[in-house]
Formats: structure tokens, C-alpha cells, sequence
């Protein structure tokens, strides 16, 4: 017979039982580009804390199962790639494997390389390289606090399942993806003026694989002007990937408008779950030679396009993009197209011509009125259309290898002060190479 488990009985007390945490950066949000600015920094010596609400790391990339990871190459004939870092060591670990898989687009308004992934090995590589490097998460944290006196912020506080949480730091970075730090920090945002539509995404089982490689997506899309309504769904478009030597597929076919109140989240979740299962409906009456067996694997998390984002020092335009305008505190480029979700029935698209490439300036990434705050992600300053081409992964990973070399060389000091010649050579490869 084994011995009694001893226990103590504690209760709170009316003490500070806080837990304090200090470290050099402290990145709130852990979806791609949160994960990009942690493992950046943290490569490069600092003291990490990567904070976030969930009770695991990768964000939409993972819960969302966004399933493709685009603009990481330019477009055209000959595309080459355009952000390294933490990108590389994805695609040398994940390749070969078949973590994730490298497909030519090749449509007649786009050409480039694009990836798709296994969401689960992403997230175990993601939590794998922030042990690795010495990255501290705090999960399942919500933000309850920002200290913001003199345009800086002195500390972060949170709740958890086990007592409050005070992370002090030198640098912050604000990867939530709707500006929570800032606005807690009491900076102003912008909000659209008109709905932006995200997507319940979510994974389909049971077609005919043997038969899906002759499937037309031109076809869906016309069955769903057709008869969608009649379904009771409202996009026209998206699309129906799947996952070559995998059973099932992915489907991003669902439009859903974005809340920006606490309420309104819960609605988002089961809207968006009531079109999946209406899209698997109409499958299975339209295409019934394919789809008659279809079934919902996996509903992912609504994915969100935009919400809220800083009012920086610089806004970067749609005007710049179209003009491939290179600023001198250029730190990041791109080239995929704008891709603004404004209506329920399809997206609003807009192609640059082969070879064109855009850049992010720092300046669209530091909120005015703050000395050691970098944003990044889809709450970085741009309008709503140059935001809706810049807040893809690819160009969300090569912001996060700005913002933490950014705060690294600022130190103590206001990050829009470092010296730019020294951030640029760090980031050569994010903004020079073309192999």
C-alpha cells in the first residue's frame, strides 16, 4: 500500500502574489509573426517572453488552419525568395519530411511559389525551435493591464489560471494582430469604416480522392452564383485544396463579418460554422459524384483579416505598394496582390505586374506616441488595402525579424532612433537577396 499524498491547504491572500517575470523583450501574441520576432530576438541573445491568450502557440497559422503559407516568393516567371530567417529553418526542417510542401501557382494573373502545411507539425516545430532557443511562453495569459507613462511601456500584466503575472521589459511588441497592447496602452487605432470579412476555415473528409484531381473550382464558383443563396451561403468564391497524399482537404469558401465587440466573437464562431456545414451540403447535391460521403473533419477558428491597427509615425499607402516605393527605413518587402475581403459574395482582387515589389518601412510599424513599441502583423499602420496585401505570413514573418533586431539595437533607447544603416545590414536578406 502506498503512502498518503500530503497536501497544504492555501488560499489568496490580500498580499501582491503576482508573479513577476523580467526579460529584455516581451512579445504579446504568438501567432507567425509573434513566433518570427521571438526566435529572431532570442537568436540573437536576448531574454524572451512570447505571452499570448491561447493555451498554445501558432495563432491563426495553426488554429485557423490557414493551411498555405504565401508571400515568401516574388511573382513571375522566375520567382525567387524573398524572406529568410526563421523561414529557412521552417522549410529545411518541414521539407523534407513533408511537413509542408512547396507548389507552383500558376494562373494567368499569378505566377510564384507557395507552400502548403501540416498545421500540427508547424505548431510542434514553432514550440519545438522556442525551447530550443530559450524563448519563455506564458500561454493561456490575458491581458488586463499596460503600464504607458513617459511613451514607454514599463510592464505588461495578465491573468492566468494560477494568479496574476507582471512581465517588465525593455522592448515590446505588439503581435496580437488587433493592436490589444496599444490599445490598453491607451495609443490610438484605426478601425475601418466598412465591414472586412474573415473566414471560417475548416477540413473536409470522406470525397473520392481518386476522381478530385479532375475537380474544377471554376465550376464551384459557378454552382455557388447560381444556387448558394439557396443554401443559405453568401461567398461566390475561395477555394477547395487538397492536401496531395492526404485523405482530406481544405476548404476557405466562408465569409464572415468581423466583430469588434466582445460578443461578438461568440456569433463569428457559429456563423462561420453554420456556412461550413452548408458548404459541405451543397457539395454533396452538386458534386455528388465526389462529395456524396463528405463530412466536416475539422473546424478551424475564425480567421481574422482586420480589426484594429496603430496610428503610426508613417502610414504606408496602396500608393506606395503600386509604386514599389522604397523608403530609407525600408525593412521588410512583398509582392503579393491586395487582396481586400470587403463584400460577403467574393474578394476584391489586385495584381502587380511580374517582378514588382513593394517594401514596409519601419515607420508603419512603430505607434506614434511610443519610444519601445514595434508592431507587427495586421496591426502594423496601412490603409485598409495596402493592409489587406502586407498581413500575409510570408511578409508577417520578415516584420517580426525587423521588430526584434529593431528593439535589440535600440536597447534603453527609443527604437525609432537606431541607427538604420546598422538594422538594414542585419535584415540584407529580407531586403537584397534575389536568389
Amino acid at each position: 500500500m502506498t503512502e498518503d499524498i500530503q497536501t497544504d491547504t492555501v488560499s489568496k491572500s490580500e498580499q501582491d502574489e503576482r508573479t513577476h517575470i523580467e526579460a529584455d523583450i516581451c512579445v504579446l501574441g504568438a501567432g507567425i509573426s509573434g513566433v518570427s520576432t521571438a526566435l529572431e530576438a532570442a537568436k540573437s541573445g536576448a531574454d524572451v517572453v512570447l505571452a499570448d491568450a491561447s493555451q498554445s502557440i501558432g495563432g491563426q497559422a495553426v488554429g485557423s488552419i490557414i493551411g498555405t503559407l504565401i508571400g515568401l516568393y516574388s511573382h513571375g516567371d522566375d520567382p525567387y525568395q524573398l524572406t529568410h530567417g526563421i523561414a529557412d529553418d521552417l522549410i529545411e526542417d518541414l521539407e523534407p519530411e513533408g511537413s509542408i510542401q512547396r507548389l507552383s501557382a500558376q494562373t494567368s494573373e499569378l505566377s510564384t511559389v507557395l507552400f502548403q502545411y501540416d498545421e500540427v507539425e508547424l505548431q510542434r516545430w514553432m514550440e519545438r525551435k522556442c525551447q530550443q532557443h530559450g524563448v519563455r511562453t506564458l500561454l493561456a495569459a490575458i491581458l488586463t493591464d499596460v503600464e504607458f507613462t513617459d511613451r514607454r511601456v514599463d510592464h505588461l500584466d495578465f491573468t492566468t489560471r494560477y494568479g496574476s503575472v507582471r512581465v517588465e521589459a525593455d522592448g515590446f511588441v505588439d503581435a496580437s494582430g488587433d493592436g490589444s497592447l496599444c490599445w490598453e496602452a491607451g495609443l490610438e487605432l484605426r478601425e475601418p469604416n466598412e465591414p472586412v470579412y474573415g473566414s471560417l476555415n475548416f477540413l473536409i473528409e470522406g470525397y473520392d480522392t481518386d476522381t478530385v484531381g479532375d475537380f474544377s473550382m471554376d465550376d464551384v464558383h459557378d454552382r455557388l452564383e447560381e444556387v448558394g443563396e439557396e443554401y443559405g451561403l453568401v461567398r461566390e468564391d475561395g477555394h477547395l485544396m487538397h492536401f496531395p497524399e492526404k485523405d482530406f482537404m481544405l476548404a476557405n469558401i466562408t465569409h464572415i463579418e468581423t466583430p469588434l465587440d466582445p460578443l461578438g466573437y461568440g456569433n463569428m464562431v457559429f456563423e462561420g460554422r453554420r456556412q461550413a456545414d452548408k458548404t459541405v451540403e451543397f457539395l454533396q447535391t452538386e458534386f455528388s459524384e465526389i462529395f456524396d460521403g463528405a463530412s466536416v473533419r475539422r473546424y478551424g477558428n475564425p480567421g481574422i483579416r482586420q480589426t484594429r491597427w496603430i496610428k503610426s509615425r508613417e502610414q504606408l499607402t496602396l500608393d506606395d505598394l503600386r509604386e514599389g516605393y522604397r523608403p530609407d527605413d525600408a525593412v521588410a518587402r512583398g509582392s503579393w496582390s491586395v487582396e481586400l475581403h470587403d463584400t460577403p459574395e467574393d474578394v476584391h482582387w489586385e495584381h502587380f505586374e511580374d517582378g514588382h515589389v513593394y517594401y514596409i518601412p519601419l515607420s508603419c510599424m512603430i505607434p506614434e506616441g511610443a519610444d519601445n513599441i514595434v508592431t507587427v502583423g495586421r496591426c502594423v499602420d496601412a490603409d485598409t488595402e495596402a493592409l489587406s496585401a502586407i498581413r500575409i505570413m510570408g511578409i508577417c514573418i520578415a516584420m517580426g525579424a525587423a521588430a526584434a533586431h529593431s528593439l535589440d539595437l535600440a536597447g534603453s533607447d527609443p527604437v525609432y532612433e537606431i541607427d538604420m544603416d546598422d538594422l538594414q545590414e542585419r535584415l540584407d536578406e529580407n531586403l537584397e537577396r534575389t536568389d
